[in-house]
């Protein structure tokens, strides 16, 4: 892959998110008499949620063919990482929820929002499906790609950027889960969200799995909705990880710059 592919990446995961949703925007009518109203469960918003990897996906075939496929989503399986990082995906993660709810009036009224533990785990197998899929995108192919270029400090904070404002459309229209959130602490917990990440990537030598786990556990239904406060907390986070990872954020040193492992040396 070459750095240059960012550029029809970032085009192709806009004009399908961006897409699907401005003509729900700007032709509304039409589009809920053709496809009915959208929805956080409309397969037309999966669709628009799965563009960065959708995007992803269509570079490495064209670049690499169905073989370069399979060793791009090998990544997938790679689950090796230091166990500070498993502290921070199992217990930090809920932690900065359930701290935050501290500071919510009413976020403690439920603490198990959910008729059975089967609905729980239905309402977790929909979210699993749904968002952790966009790092297929963003981090699979567009982080460490920025990587070549930047430090991982600088990569974290572009990406994080593009990412949050990627979901813009979103937040305008009804039905969408974005809809129901306040934008500024989206917009800076996203850029947070970001940085925590991309040391988590680096330190586990391009895994998308990890990744994605983070992500579901950022959205996992079961933890107290403590918006903006866990935003906050997330952001303090975010510090605390660049501070005690300063050597491998502000350097390119151990960055991961390749999309496609080989079999002997992980390069492309």
């Amino acid at each position: 892959m070459r750095q240059r592919d960012l550029i029809p990446f970032f085009a192709m995961a806009f004009l399908i998110a961006w897409g699907i949703l401005g003509l729900y925007i700007f032709a509304s009518e039409t589009m809920v008499r053709l496809f009915g109203n959208l929805t956080g469960e409309h397969p037309l918003f999966y669709l628009a949620v799965y563009a960065p990897a959708i995007a992803a996906l269509v570079l490495v075939l064209y670049r690499h063919g169905f073989d370069g496929m399979r060793r791009f989503l090998s990544r997938l399986l790679l689950w090796r990482t230091s166990i500070y990082w498993y502290v921070m995906l199992i217990l930090v993660v809920p932690l900065v929820f359930y701290i935050s709810a501290l500071f919510k009036e009413g976020a403690y009224e439920t603490l198990f929002p959910f008729a059975s533990v089967t609905s729980y785990l239905l309402a977790l197998l929909l979210m699993a499906i749904m968002g952790p899929v966009e790092e297929v995108g963003w981090r699979g192919l567009a982080l460490p790609l920025l990587q070549r270029r930047m430090a991982p400090i600088w990569a974290a904070l572009v990406l994080g950027v593009i990412w949050a404002f990627w979901h813009l459309p979103a937040f305008m229209l009804g039905g969408t889960p974005q809809s129901a959130w306040s934008l500024t602490p989206f917009f800076v917990g996203t850029v947070a969200l970001s940085v925590i990440v991309t040391p988590l990537f680096n330190n586990s030598r391009g895994s998308i799995l990890l990744p994605a786990f983070f992500h579901l556990q950022v959205i996992n239904p079961l933890w107290p909705d403590a918006q903006p406060y866990d935003t906050w907390l997330f952001v303090v986070v975010a510090a605390l990880v660049v501070w005690f990872n300063r050597k491998a954020m502000f350097t390119r040193e151990g960055a991961v710059t390749w999309v496609i492992p080989l079999a002997e040396d992980n390069s492309d």
